[in-house]
C-alpha cells in the first residue's frame, strides 16, 4: 500500500498541467441548471462527465434523463468483499448574473495569481474534478483498494428536484457503504475541514395586495394601508429583540446543542473578527445566549432574500404601490421539518396581517437539515487523509448551508455521508467572480488520493 500510495502521488505531481486541462474544460461549459436557455450546455457537461468516467476505465457508465436534467451514473466494482463508496457531485452552477461585475468571463476560466476564476470553479465543478484526478492517479498506479460508484446530477443549484426519484428508483443499483460528498470547503487555507451537519430550507414568497391598481400618494395617502408598508411590518415582525423567530412553535423541534459540540465548535478558529473581515458588516447580530460559530450553524434562522414593490427606477415617482413581494427563506436544523415551517409562517400570517390587506404565500421549496455521525469509518478515512496533507487535525463543523442530498441519502438509502471540499470562504460561490484557489486544489487532490488508500479493509 505504501508503495501504491507513493507512485499515486507522484503521479498526481507530475500531471498537474493536464489535470488543470481538463479543470478548464468543464468550466468553459455554461451548465446553467436554472436557465431554460442552457438546457443543450447542462445536457453537454453530462456527456462530458460521462466521458471522464469512461476513460478512467469505469463500468455501467450511463447518462440517466429524469424530468429536467440527466444523472450520469459510473462504477468501479473491482474489489471485492471490500467497503463500496458513492461519490456524490453536481455539474450544475448558478446564473453568472450581474455580468457586468464579472473581471473576466464567468465562462472563460482566467488564472490570476494563485486563484483560477470562473462560474463553477469552487461550486462544484473543482471539487468533481479533484475526485475524479485522485480515482485517476491510484488506477494509473495500481488498483482501487475500495469500489466505487458515481452519482453526478445537474440539478443541485435548483433544489435537486428529480434526485429523489431517481434515488428511489434506483437504490439497488446505488447501494453502498457510505457517500463522499465534496460539496463543502474549508475554513481557511491551512485549516482542513470535515462538515458533519448541514441545516435544511424553507423558501417562500409573501405577496401583500392592497388597492386594485397604484393610486396617487398625494391624492390617497393616508386613508389606504400601502401593501409595502404592510409587508414590512409583517416581516420585521418576524424576529423579537432577541434576536429569536416568532413564528409559532419554531423552536418546538429544535434539537439542543451537547456540551461536547458547544465544546468542538469553540474550537474552531473562527471567532468575531473573522467574520466581520469576511462579510465586511459593521457587527455581528443574531440570536441572543449563541456564539457566531454556533448561530451560523447549529442555530436556524430566518433571512428576508429580496424585496420588490411600487417604483424602483431613478428619479421620483409618487404612487401608492399595489402590491409588495418579499422572498424569505429559513435555515433548519435538526430536526426541523419545512412542511412544518410553512404552517407556521401561514399561521403567523393569519394572527397577525391587517384586515385591510390580502395576502398569498408561495411554498417554493425546500430541504430537509441533516446531522452525521463524526466517528464513522469514512469520517476517519478523511479526518487522516486531511491530517496527512495539511499537517494538523482537521476541524469538525456544521455547515450553515444545505446540500438536500445528504438527507435524502439517510432517508432514501440509510447510508452516512463524509462531507468535505477544497473551497475557501472568500471564493465568491454564488457570487460574480467565482474563484478556486488552485494550490489548495492540489492539495485537496492529493488528499483525496489518502482517503481512498485509507478505506483499505
Amino acid at each position: 500500500m505504501t508503495d501504491l500510495r507513493e507512485s499515486a502521488l507522484r503521479y498526481v505531481r507530475a500531471n498537474k498541467d493536464a489535470f488543470l486541462e481538463t479543470y478548464l474544460e468543464i468550466l468553459r461549459i455554461p451548465s446553467v441548471s436554472t436557465d431554460p436557455g442552457q438546457v443543450e450546455a447542462v445536457r453537454q457537461a453530462a456527456e462530458w462527465m460521462a466521458a471522464r468516467l469512461r476513460e478512467l476505465g469505469m463500468q455501467a457508465v450511463q447518462v440517466y434523463p429524469t424530468a429536467r436534467h440527466p444523472v450520469v451514473y459510473g462504477e468501479w466494482p473491482g474489489a471485492p468483499g471490500a467497503p463500496t463508496v458513492l461519490i456524490y457531485g453536481h455539474y450544475d452552477v448558478q446564473p453568472p448574473d450581474p455580468l457586468d461585475q464579472w473581471e473576466s468571463g464567468p465562462f472563460e476560466p482566467t488564472i490570476r495569481g494563485e486563484d483560477l476564476y470562473a462560474r463553477g470553479a469552487s461550486d462544484m465543478k473543482g471539487q468533481v474534478v479533484a475526485s475524479l484526478k485522485a480515482v485517476e492517479a491510484i488506477l494509473r498506479t495500481g488498483d482501487l483498494p475500495v469500489n466505487i460508484k458515481w452519482l453526478l446530477e445537474g440539478e443541485e443549484e435548483i433544489g435537486s428536484p428529480s434526485l429523489e426519484a431517481f434515488l428511489l428508483e434506483q437504490r439497488e443499483m446505488l447501494a453502498c457503504d457510505f457517500a463522499l460528498n465534496p460539496d463543502s470547503g474549508m475554513l481557511g487555507q491551512d485549516w482542513p475541514t470535515i462538515t458533519y451537519a448541514l441545516r435544511g430550507l424553507a423558501y417562500f414568497e409573501l405577496r401583500v395586495y392592497g388597492p386594485a391598481h397604484d393610486l396617487h400618494s398625494g391624492i390617497y395617502g393616508g386613508i389606504v394601508h400601502n401593501p409595502a408598508i404592510a409587508l414590512a411590518e409583517l416581516v420585521s415582525g418576524m424576529h423579537d429583540e432577541q434576536g429569536r423567530i416568532t413564528l409559532p412553535g419554531f423552536y418546538d423541534k429544535v434539537r439542543p446543542l451537547s456540551a461536547a459540540e458547544r465544546a468542538e465548535l469553540a474550537r474552531l478558529p473562527t471567532d468575531e473578527a473573522h467574520y466581520l473581515a469576511q462579510t465586511g458588516a459593521l457587527a455581528l447580530t443574531g440570536e441572543t445566549g449563541f456564539t457566531a460559530n454556533e448561530r451560523v450553524g447549529a442555530r436556524p434562522t430566518l433571512d428576508l432574500n429580496g424585496m420588490l414593490s411600487g417604483f424602483t427606477g431613478k428619479g421620483a415617482k409618487t404612487v401608492i404601490p399595489a402590491w409588495a413581494m418579499a422572498k424569505i427563506s429559513t435555515r433548519l436544523v435538526p430536526d426541523q421539518d419545512p412542511a412544518d415551517v410553512y404552517k407556521q409562517m401561514v399561521q403567523y400570517l393569519e394572527a397577525r396581517a391587517p384586515g385591510d390587506i390580502r395576502w398569498e404565500l408561495d411554498d417554493l421549496h425546500g430541504g430537509v437539515p441533516s446531522i452525521s455521525d463524526r466517528d464513522n469509518p469514512g469520517v476517519r478515512a478523511m479526518a487522516a487523509a486531511l491530517e496527512t496533507v495539511w499537517g494538523s487535525k482537521p476541524y469538525y463543523r456544521r455547515e450553515g448551508g444545505s446540500i438536500p442530498v445528504v438527507s435524502q441519502m439517510q432517508r432514501l438509502l440509510g447510508i452516512e455521508s463524509v462531507i468535505s471540499g477544497f473551497g475557501l470562504p472568500d471564493d465568491n460561490v454564488h457570487a460574480p467572480n467565482e474563484k478556486q484557489h488552485l494550490p489548495t486544489w492540489y492539495r485537496g487532490i492529493e488528499a483525496l488520493v489518502h482517503f481512498l488508500l485509507n478505506l483499505k479493509p
